[in-house]
């Protein structure tokens, strides 16, 4: 028992994911090929990527959230101050960030669509060295991060998370070592930013090939460790 506990000691320590997840720590349920978004992808028109003009006032808060239809940026940035955030569609399937109050004076029948497979939409929590997103859905959820990706891939990756299970989305220890891996071309970004979209995903494989394609995503916006 004593040589099995000093032996379990040198294991490498790795922060296990919420009490809430399907997911085992050790090995992450990737269910998506790794895609790489072409270079033409970009927010378009007026509303510019949020991630490029983020207010340099700070108020405590360590993300703030936008959440997009389309090409259009629908309400005011979210600030996160609390170790954990719910985004969610309709009240009352929990307190954080509910979609269902934004509104806009135009959507298209497919924005309809997928807000209708919103439902419990996800957590965000903070743990110790990186942010990890949990599916609160009944439908998939892809994300977009820079540290998410197998370590050394170049390009955009995508990764399907199915509902019940989470996933650590940002890797603080990893974004200084991915910062520049992106291939040339892809056009700007921001290495503290995570993209969701829900219940549609986006890439080589759909027949949508950027995020602005989809009808609801949301964008993360991280502030950097201090």
């Amino acid at each position: 028992h004593q040589l099995l506990t000093a032996l379990l000691s040198l294991l490498p320590v790795e922060t296990p994911p919420p009490p809430y997840s399907k997911a085992s720590p050790f090995s992450p349920p990737w269910t998506e090929a790794w895609e790489r978004s072409p270079s033409s992808c970009n927010t378009g028109g007026d509303q510019r990527d949020t991630s490029l003009v983020r207010p340099a006032a700070k108020d405590g808060h360590w993300c703030e959230l936008a959440y997009w239809e389309h090409r259009t940026r629908v309400g005011r940035l979210y600030a996160v101050h609390g170790a954990a955030v719910d985004i969610f569609c309709e009240l009352p399937q929990g307190s954080g960030f509910c979609l269902g109050q934004l509104s806009t004076a135009h959507r298209s029948v497919a924005v309809h669509r997928a807000r209708g497979k919103i439902g419990r939409g996800l957590r965000l929590s903070r743990e110790p060295g990186g942010i990890w997103a949990y599916n609160r859905s009944e439908h998939p959820i892809f994300v977009h991060s820079p540290t998410l990706g197998p370590p050394g891939a170049r390009g955009q990756a995508v990764h399907k998370l199915l509902p019940g299970y989470s996933v650590k989305v940002f890797d603080y220890e990893r974004v200084g070592a991915t910062a520049g891996g992106r291939a040339l071309g892809d056009g700007p970004s921001d290495p503290h930013s995570v993209r969701i979209s829900f219940a549609k995903g986006w890439g080589p494989c759909y027949s949508r090939q950027c995020i602005t394609s989809c009808p609801c995503w949301l964008e993360i916006l991280l502030d950097k460790p201090r």
